[in-house]
């Protein structure tokens, strides 16, 4: 899948979480829904992003949420 559409569907799911009051509860949340619904391929890709290119583009609970708890 193309890394620009993968970046935007997370960032629509950091955009839900942004406003949760504990944005630790918040990381879990985002890696929750991404594990849950995306195939592994798409997280591995997303991971890989965040690992090789910082991350750029992404929300700061996004790229969090892929470093410490996406499951690839």
């Amino acid at each position: 899948m193309d890394i620009q559409r993968l970046i935007s569907m997370a960032n629509q799911i950091g955009d839900f979480y942004e406003s949760y009051p504990d944005q630790s509860q918040a990381q879990l949340d985002i890696a929750e829904h991404i594990n849950k619904f995306w195939a592994l391929s798409m997280r591995k890709q997303i991971a890989q992003y965040v690992a090789e290119q910082g991350g750029a583009g992404l929300h700061v609970q996004v790229q969090n949420a892929v470093k410490a708890h996406l499951k690839v």
